[in-house]
Protein backbone atom coordinates (compact mmCIF):
# COMPACT_ATOMS: atom_id res chain seq x y z
CA UNK A 1 0.00 0.00 0.00
CA UNK A 2 1.92 2.94 -1.39
CA UNK A 3 -0.19 5.59 0.26
CA UNK A 4 1.00 4.32 3.93
CA UNK A 5 4.83 5.57 5.13
CA UNK A 6 7.64 3.93 5.19
CA UNK A 7 8.50 2.58 8.25
CA UNK A 8 10.63 2.79 10.28
CA UNK A 9 9.94 6.38 10.52
CA UNK A 10 13.12 9.11 9.85
CA UNK A 11 12.31 12.05 12.32
CA UNK A 12 13.05 15.61 9.77
CA UNK A 13 14.83 18.94 10.91
CA UNK A 14 11.00 20.54 11.80
CA UNK A 15 10.27 16.60 14.18
CA UNK A 16 14.07 17.68 15.56
CA UNK A 17 12.94 21.23 16.71
CA UNK A 18 9.76 20.07 18.08
CA UNK A 19 11.56 17.82 20.28
CA UNK A 20 14.39 19.66 21.11
CA UNK A 21 11.67 22.26 22.28
CA UNK A 22 9.56 19.95 24.18
CA UNK A 23 12.82 18.16 26.01
CA UNK A 24 14.06 21.89 26.61
CA UNK A 25 10.89 23.04 28.36
CA UNK A 26 10.82 20.09 30.34
CA UNK A 27 14.40 20.89 31.50
CA UNK A 28 12.98 24.75 32.05
CA UNK A 29 10.36 23.58 34.43
CA UNK A 30 12.85 21.63 35.95
CA UNK A 31 14.56 24.90 36.48
CA UNK A 32 11.39 26.24 37.54
CA UNK A 33 11.00 24.12 40.36
CA UNK A 34 14.44 24.45 41.84
CA UNK A 35 15.03 28.30 42.73
CA UNK A 36 18.88 27.55 42.53
CA UNK A 37 19.42 25.47 39.25
CA UNK A 38 19.30 28.19 36.16
CA UNK A 39 16.88 27.41 32.92
CA UNK A 40 20.26 26.70 31.01
CA UNK A 41 21.52 24.16 32.79
CA UNK A 42 18.04 22.66 33.11
CA UNK A 43 18.38 22.86 29.21
CA UNK A 44 21.79 21.05 28.79
CA UNK A 45 20.82 18.81 31.36
CA UNK A 46 18.00 17.32 29.66
CA UNK A 47 19.64 17.53 26.42
CA UNK A 48 22.58 15.43 27.78
CA UNK A 49 20.22 12.71 29.70
CA UNK A 50 18.29 12.74 26.32
CA UNK A 51 21.32 12.39 24.12
CA UNK A 52 23.37 9.81 22.60
CA UNK A 53 25.33 9.74 25.85
CA UNK A 54 22.37 9.14 27.74
CA UNK A 55 19.12 7.60 27.33
CA UNK A 56 19.45 7.45 23.17
CA UNK A 57 16.41 9.55 22.23
CA UNK A 58 18.50 12.01 20.60
CA UNK A 59 20.79 9.83 17.86
CA UNK A 60 24.02 11.30 15.95
CA UNK A 61 21.67 11.50 12.65
CA UNK A 62 18.82 13.10 14.46
CA UNK A 63 21.71 16.01 15.95
CA UNK A 64 23.38 15.90 12.09
CA UNK A 65 19.65 16.92 11.08
CA UNK A 66 18.95 19.59 13.70
CA UNK A 67 22.54 21.38 12.58
CA UNK A 68 20.50 24.13 10.31
CA UNK A 69 18.41 25.07 13.51
CA UNK A 70 21.62 25.68 14.99
CA UNK A 71 23.10 27.73 12.45
CA UNK A 72 20.19 29.85 12.38
CA UNK A 73 19.74 30.42 15.88
CA UNK A 74 23.59 31.45 16.00
CA UNK A 75 22.92 33.54 13.28
CA UNK A 76 20.14 35.65 15.54
CA UNK A 77 22.42 35.50 18.44
CA UNK A 78 25.46 37.12 16.84
CA UNK A 79 23.45 39.96 14.86
CA UNK A 80 21.80 40.64 17.78
CA UNK A 81 25.44 40.57 19.42
CA UNK A 82 26.92 42.52 16.90
CA UNK A 83 24.27 44.99 16.69
CA UNK A 84 25.60 46.01 20.15
CA UNK A 85 28.88 47.06 19.17
CA UNK A 86 29.09 50.67 17.28
CA UNK A 87 32.21 51.69 15.67
CA UNK A 88 31.77 55.65 15.84
CA UNK A 89 31.28 54.71 19.22
CA UNK A 90 34.47 52.88 19.50
CA UNK A 91 36.65 55.11 17.69
CA UNK A 92 35.60 58.06 20.70
CA UNK A 93 35.88 55.76 23.28
CA UNK A 94 38.91 52.93 22.27
CA UNK A 95 38.83 51.92 26.27
CA UNK A 96 36.42 48.84 25.36
CA UNK A 97 38.75 48.00 22.51
CA UNK A 98 42.23 48.07 24.84
CA UNK A 99 39.77 45.60 27.33
CA UNK A 100 39.07 43.15 24.84
CA UNK A 101 42.90 43.25 23.46
CA UNK A 102 44.04 42.49 26.97
CA UNK A 103 41.28 39.96 27.87
CA UNK A 104 41.60 37.50 24.73
CA UNK A 105 45.59 38.12 24.74
CA UNK A 106 45.75 37.00 28.57
CA UNK A 107 43.18 34.46 27.56
CA UNK A 108 44.67 33.01 24.83
CA UNK A 109 48.01 32.84 26.52
CA UNK A 110 47.19 31.18 29.71
CA UNK A 111 44.81 28.39 27.74
CA UNK A 112 47.68 27.79 25.15
CA UNK A 113 50.32 27.26 28.54
CA UNK A 114 48.26 25.08 30.05
CA UNK A 115 47.62 22.82 26.92
CA UNK A 116 51.31 22.97 26.15
CA UNK A 117 52.26 21.82 29.81
CA UNK A 118 49.56 18.72 29.01
CA UNK A 119 51.61 18.05 25.82
CA UNK A 120 48.87 19.00 23.53
CA UNK A 121 50.58 19.82 20.26
CA UNK A 122 51.67 23.62 19.38
CA UNK A 123 49.59 23.99 16.40
CA UNK A 124 46.45 22.60 17.80
CA UNK A 125 46.89 23.86 21.21
CA UNK A 126 46.99 27.57 19.27
CA UNK A 127 43.63 26.40 17.69
CA UNK A 128 41.90 25.29 20.45
CA UNK A 129 43.21 28.32 22.32
CA UNK A 130 41.84 30.31 19.70
CA UNK A 131 38.64 29.16 20.27
CA UNK A 132 38.42 29.32 23.59
CA UNK A 133 39.30 33.05 23.70
CA UNK A 134 35.73 33.59 22.27
CA UNK A 135 32.81 34.15 25.61
CA UNK A 136 28.74 32.84 25.34
CA UNK A 137 26.65 36.14 23.49
CA UNK A 138 23.43 33.42 24.36
CA UNK A 139 24.48 33.11 28.44
CA UNK A 140 24.60 37.10 28.22
CA UNK A 141 21.77 37.78 26.62
CA UNK A 142 19.32 35.10 28.28
CA UNK A 143 20.53 35.93 31.86
CA UNK A 144 20.20 39.68 31.22
CA UNK A 145 16.92 38.91 30.15
CA UNK A 146 15.89 36.57 32.75
CA UNK A 147 16.78 39.05 35.75
CA UNK A 148 16.10 42.38 33.77
CA UNK A 149 19.47 43.54 33.27
CA UNK A 150 20.06 47.05 32.14
CA UNK A 151 22.44 49.51 32.84
CA UNK A 152 26.16 50.20 31.40
CA UNK A 153 27.72 47.15 32.46
CA UNK A 154 25.33 45.24 31.13
CA UNK A 155 25.75 47.49 27.48
CA UNK A 156 29.27 47.31 27.89
CA UNK A 157 29.76 43.81 28.45
CA UNK A 158 27.53 42.79 25.20
CA UNK A 159 30.41 45.04 23.44
CA UNK A 160 33.22 43.40 25.25
CA UNK A 161 31.49 39.86 24.23
CA UNK A 162 31.07 41.10 20.51
CA UNK A 163 34.78 42.01 20.16
CA UNK A 164 36.10 38.97 22.27
CA UNK A 165 34.22 37.03 19.58
CA UNK A 166 35.45 38.97 16.88
CA UNK A 167 39.12 38.51 18.29
CA UNK A 168 38.21 34.72 18.99
CA UNK A 169 37.07 34.22 15.05
CA UNK A 170 40.55 36.70 13.95
CA UNK A 171 43.20 33.82 15.77
CA UNK A 172 40.74 31.02 14.59
CA UNK A 173 41.51 31.95 10.65
CA UNK A 174 44.96 32.67 11.18
CA UNK A 175 45.86 29.58 12.86
CA UNK A 176 44.18 27.51 10.68
CA UNK A 177 46.74 27.64 8.06
CA UNK A 178 49.25 26.39 10.38
CA UNK A 179 47.48 23.30 10.89
CA UNK A 180 47.01 22.74 7.62
CA UNK A 181 50.99 22.72 6.65
CA UNK A 182 51.50 20.93 9.19
CA UNK A 183 49.12 18.12 6.80
CA UNK A 184 51.01 18.82 3.56
CA UNK A 185 48.46 20.48 2.20
CA UNK A 186 49.20 22.64 -0.85
CA UNK A 187 50.32 26.35 -0.83
CA UNK A 188 46.96 27.88 -2.64
CA UNK A 189 45.07 25.96 0.11
CA UNK A 190 47.33 27.06 3.37
CA UNK A 191 47.22 30.78 2.37
CA UNK A 192 43.99 31.26 -0.06
CA UNK A 193 41.28 29.15 2.16
CA UNK A 194 41.78 30.85 5.41
CA UNK A 195 41.92 34.41 3.50
CA UNK A 196 38.56 33.39 1.54
CA UNK A 197 36.99 32.39 4.43
CA UNK A 198 37.61 35.73 6.45
CA UNK A 199 37.59 38.20 3.59
CA UNK A 200 34.93 36.60 1.92
CA UNK A 201 32.38 36.12 5.25
CA UNK A 202 33.15 40.06 5.89
CA UNK A 203 31.93 41.05 2.42
CA UNK A 204 28.74 39.18 2.22
CA UNK A 205 27.83 40.64 5.60
CA UNK A 206 28.64 44.12 4.97
CA UNK A 207 26.41 43.88 1.48
CA UNK A 208 23.67 41.82 3.39
CA UNK A 209 24.17 44.71 5.98
CA UNK A 210 24.32 47.36 2.74
CA UNK A 211 21.23 45.87 1.84
CA UNK A 212 18.99 45.63 4.87
CA UNK A 213 19.98 49.06 5.91
CA UNK A 214 18.84 50.19 2.67
CA UNK A 215 15.57 48.68 2.66
CA UNK A 216 14.82 49.61 6.27
CA UNK A 217 15.85 53.26 6.08
CA UNK A 218 13.08 53.41 2.96
CA UNK A 219 10.61 51.69 4.93
CA UNK A 220 10.34 53.25 8.39
CA UNK A 221 6.68 54.30 8.17
CA UNK A 222 5.77 50.39 8.02
CA UNK A 223 7.68 49.38 11.44
CA UNK A 224 5.80 46.01 11.70
CA UNK A 225 7.72 44.85 8.73
CA UNK A 226 11.31 45.18 10.44
CA UNK A 227 11.26 41.78 12.07
CA UNK A 228 10.42 40.14 8.60
CA UNK A 229 12.80 42.32 7.02
CA UNK A 230 15.93 41.53 9.41
CA UNK A 231 15.18 37.57 10.19
CA UNK A 232 14.78 37.70 5.60
CA UNK A 233 18.49 38.88 5.43
CA UNK A 234 19.70 36.65 7.85
CA UNK A 235 18.38 33.68 6.33
CA UNK A 236 19.91 34.63 3.09
CA UNK A 237 22.89 35.34 4.69
CA UNK A 238 23.17 32.04 6.27
CA UNK A 239 22.24 30.46 3.10
CA UNK A 240 24.67 32.36 0.80
CA UNK A 241 27.46 31.36 3.46
CA UNK A 242 26.56 27.46 3.18
CA UNK A 243 26.45 27.90 -0.79
CA UNK A 244 29.90 29.84 -0.70
CA UNK A 245 31.19 27.73 1.72
CA UNK A 246 32.04 30.49 4.18
CA UNK A 247 31.86 31.20 7.91
CA UNK A 248 27.93 30.90 9.14
CA UNK A 249 29.52 32.64 12.16
CA UNK A 250 31.33 35.59 11.35
CA UNK A 251 28.88 36.83 8.43
CA UNK A 252 25.86 37.21 10.87
CA UNK A 253 28.35 39.06 13.06
CA UNK A 254 29.72 41.43 10.58
CA UNK A 255 25.74 42.15 9.43
CA UNK A 256 25.30 43.36 12.95
CA UNK A 257 28.47 44.95 13.42
CA UNK A 258 27.88 46.95 10.19
CA UNK A 259 23.99 48.32 10.57
CA UNK A 260 24.76 49.53 13.70
CA UNK A 261 27.75 51.72 12.45
CA UNK A 262 25.73 52.62 9.11
CA UNK A 263 22.21 53.84 11.22
CA UNK A 264 21.99 57.46 12.48
CA UNK A 265 18.85 56.48 13.99
CA UNK A 266 18.87 52.99 15.99
CA UNK A 267 15.99 51.67 13.34
CA UNK A 268 16.99 47.92 13.37
CA UNK A 269 20.04 47.63 15.13
CA UNK A 270 17.83 47.99 18.69
CA UNK A 271 15.05 45.39 17.70
CA UNK A 272 13.60 43.23 20.06
CA UNK A 273 12.78 39.72 18.84
CA UNK A 274 10.65 39.60 21.66
CA UNK A 275 9.23 36.27 23.39
CA UNK A 276 9.79 33.82 20.41
CA UNK A 277 13.85 34.55 20.54
CA UNK A 278 13.72 32.08 23.94
CA UNK A 279 12.52 29.45 21.38
CA UNK A 280 15.88 29.35 19.81
CA UNK A 281 17.90 29.73 23.41
CA UNK A 282 16.10 26.20 24.37
CA UNK A 283 17.14 24.51 20.82
CA UNK A 284 21.06 25.63 21.37
CA UNK A 285 21.05 24.74 24.74
CA UNK A 286 19.68 20.86 24.51
CA UNK A 287 21.57 20.36 21.25
CA UNK A 288 24.80 21.76 23.34
CA UNK A 289 23.89 19.00 26.39
CA UNK A 290 22.63 16.22 24.23
CA UNK A 291 26.34 16.42 22.21
CA UNK A 292 27.87 16.02 25.26
CA UNK A 293 30.00 12.76 25.33
CA UNK A 294 30.49 11.14 28.86
CA UNK A 295 33.56 9.16 27.89
CA UNK A 296 35.17 12.00 26.05
CA UNK A 297 34.72 14.13 29.43
CA UNK A 298 36.42 11.55 31.55
CA UNK A 299 39.37 11.13 29.42
CA UNK A 300 39.92 14.81 29.01
CA UNK A 301 39.09 15.96 32.85
CA UNK A 302 42.32 16.71 34.07
CA UNK A 303 43.25 18.74 31.36
CA UNK A 304 39.21 20.62 30.61
CA UNK A 305 39.20 21.27 34.95
CA UNK A 306 42.99 23.10 34.73
CA UNK A 307 41.71 25.01 31.70
CA UNK A 308 38.64 25.72 33.05
CA UNK A 309 40.45 27.52 35.82
CA UNK A 310 43.28 29.23 33.66
CA UNK A 311 40.70 30.39 31.78
CA UNK A 312 38.14 31.72 34.00
CA UNK A 313 41.24 33.39 36.00
CA UNK A 314 42.72 35.34 32.84
CA UNK A 315 39.25 36.00 31.36
CA UNK A 316 38.34 38.23 35.22
CA UNK A 317 41.67 39.23 35.86
CA UNK A 318 42.30 40.75 32.15
CA UNK A 319 38.79 42.59 32.20
CA UNK A 320 39.14 43.67 36.08
CA UNK A 321 42.47 45.05 36.02
CA UNK A 322 42.42 46.69 32.96
CA UNK A 323 38.96 48.59 33.29
CA UNK A 324 40.38 49.38 37.09
CA UNK A 325 43.47 50.81 34.83
CA UNK A 326 40.99 52.82 32.97
CA UNK A 327 39.36 54.39 35.52
CA UNK A 328 36.16 52.27 36.07
CA UNK A 329 35.49 51.29 39.46
CA UNK A 330 36.37 48.12 41.19
CA UNK A 331 32.63 46.48 41.26
CA UNK A 332 32.12 47.40 37.64
CA UNK A 333 35.42 45.94 36.95
CA UNK A 334 34.86 42.75 38.72
CA UNK A 335 31.34 42.61 36.83
CA UNK A 336 32.30 43.16 33.76
CA UNK A 337 35.35 40.40 34.02
CA UNK A 338 32.62 37.55 35.78
CA UNK A 339 29.91 38.49 32.26
CA UNK A 340 32.75 37.20 30.13
CA UNK A 341 33.66 33.58 31.42
CA UNK A 342 30.68 31.87 30.27
CA UNK A 343 31.48 30.11 26.76
CA UNK A 344 29.01 28.72 24.48
CA UNK A 345 27.78 29.49 20.96
CA UNK A 346 31.16 30.92 18.44
CA UNK A 347 32.65 27.91 20.68
CA UNK A 348 30.76 25.21 19.24
CA UNK A 349 30.71 26.49 15.93
CA UNK A 350 34.05 26.53 15.58
CA UNK A 351 34.55 23.18 16.55
CA UNK A 352 31.94 22.46 13.83
CA UNK A 353 34.51 24.51 11.26
CA UNK A 354 37.12 22.47 12.33
CA UNK A 355 36.37 19.46 11.74
CA UNK A 356 35.63 20.24 8.57
CA UNK A 357 38.87 22.26 7.32
CA UNK A 358 41.41 19.91 10.12
CA UNK A 359 39.53 16.83 10.32
CA UNK A 360 41.97 14.60 11.37
CA UNK A 361 42.13 16.47 15.13
CA UNK A 362 38.69 16.87 14.75
CA UNK A 363 38.17 14.19 18.06
CA UNK A 364 40.29 16.07 20.45
CA UNK A 365 39.62 19.57 19.64
CA UNK A 366 35.88 18.36 20.35
CA UNK A 367 36.82 16.46 23.69
CA UNK A 368 38.57 19.60 24.81
CA UNK A 369 36.40 22.19 24.02
CA UNK A 370 33.26 20.77 24.34
CA UNK A 371 33.81 19.54 27.79
CA UNK A 372 34.73 22.59 28.81
CA UNK A 373 32.16 24.22 27.42
CA UNK A 374 29.87 21.73 29.48
CA UNK A 375 31.78 22.88 32.20
CA UNK A 376 31.27 26.65 31.70
CA UNK A 377 27.38 26.63 30.62
CA UNK A 378 26.63 24.92 34.18
CA UNK A 379 29.02 27.50 35.71
CA UNK A 380 28.21 30.30 33.62
CA UNK A 381 24.43 31.09 33.81
CA UNK A 382 25.32 31.22 37.97
CA UNK A 383 28.24 33.59 37.17
CA UNK A 384 26.30 35.54 35.42
CA UNK A 385 23.06 36.44 37.62
CA UNK A 386 25.75 37.16 40.18
CA UNK A 387 27.72 39.41 38.09
CA UNK A 388 24.58 41.55 37.26
CA UNK A 389 23.59 41.39 40.72
CA UNK A 390 27.16 42.67 41.79
CA UNK A 391 27.32 45.91 39.11
CA UNK A 392 23.49 46.48 40.62
CA UNK A 393 22.04 46.42 37.29
CA UNK A 394 18.84 43.86 37.94
CA UNK A 395 14.93 44.43 37.76
CA UNK A 396 14.93 43.54 41.37
CA UNK A 397 17.69 46.19 42.14
CA UNK A 398 16.50 48.94 39.47
CA UNK A 399 12.81 48.80 41.24
CA UNK A 400 14.65 48.66 45.35
CA UNK A 401 17.06 51.98 43.99
CA UNK A 402 13.34 53.84 42.46
CA UNK A 403 11.15 53.28 45.68
CA UNK A 404 13.78 54.83 47.90
CA UNK A 405 14.64 57.63 45.37
CA UNK A 406 10.66 58.24 45.79
CA UNK A 407 10.35 57.86 49.52
CA UNK A 408 9.37 60.71 51.31
CA UNK A 409 12.07 62.45 53.76
CA UNK A 410 9.21 63.94 55.64
CA UNK A 411 5.83 63.15 56.43
CA UNK A 412 4.25 66.21 54.62
CA UNK A 413 6.17 64.95 51.19
CA UNK A 414 4.07 61.59 51.25
CA UNK A 415 1.42 61.04 48.75
CA UNK A 416 -2.01 61.98 49.39
CA UNK A 417 -3.82 65.15 50.14
CA UNK A 418 -3.85 66.85 53.79
CA UNK A 419 -6.84 69.20 54.42
CA UNK A 420 -6.20 72.69 56.13
CA UNK A 421 -8.41 74.81 56.66
CA UNK A 422 -6.85 78.37 55.51
CA UNK A 423 -10.38 80.06 55.95
CA UNK A 424 -9.33 82.30 59.00
CA UNK A 425 -6.22 83.54 57.26
CA UNK A 426 -8.50 85.40 54.76
CA UNK A 427 -11.69 86.43 57.15
CA UNK A 428 -12.63 90.12 57.55
CA UNK A 429 -11.15 92.18 60.33
CA UNK A 430 -13.91 92.45 62.99
CA UNK A 431 -15.73 96.03 63.39
CA UNK A 432 -14.84 96.47 66.85
CA UNK A 433 -11.50 95.92 66.10
CA UNK A 434 -8.86 97.93 68.17
CA UNK A 435 -5.85 99.24 65.75
CA UNK A 436 -2.58 98.24 67.11
CA UNK A 437 -0.26 101.26 67.77
CA UNK A 438 3.32 100.22 66.74
CA UNK A 439 5.55 101.90 69.63
CA UNK A 440 8.25 103.90 68.51
CA UNK A 441 11.51 102.59 69.15
CA UNK A 442 13.87 103.56 71.47
CA UNK A 443 16.78 105.19 70.29
CA UNK A 444 20.48 104.83 72.20
CA UNK A 445 22.09 107.78 72.15
CA UNK A 446 25.97 107.50 72.56
CA UNK A 447 26.13 111.24 73.77
CA UNK A 448 24.35 110.23 76.91
CA UNK A 449 27.25 108.05 78.19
Amino acid sequence: MEFLPAWPLTITPLSSFGLLLLIGSLGGYLAHRISWLPSITGFMLVGFLVGPSGLGLLTESVLKDSRILIDITLALILYRLGSSLDLRFLRQSPRLVVIALVESSLTFSAVFTVLWLFQIPLALAALIAAILVSSSPAVLLHVAHEVGAKGPVTESAKSLVALNNLLSFLAFAFVIPVLLVEQEARWQQVLLQPMYLLLGSALLGGIIAYGLHFLTSRTQTAAQYKMALVVGALMLCLGLAQQLKLSALFAPLVVGIVVRSMEREEVVSALEFGSAFELFFIVLFVFAGANLHFAELVAFAPVIMVLVIARSMAKWFGVSVSSVLLGQTVRTGAASGLLLIPMAGLAIGLVQSSSQLVPEHAAVISAIVLGAVTVFETIGPPIASYAFRLAGETAVQASAMNNTDNKPQYPWQADGTVEVDLSALHAPEPVDAVALQQAEPKRFKFWRW
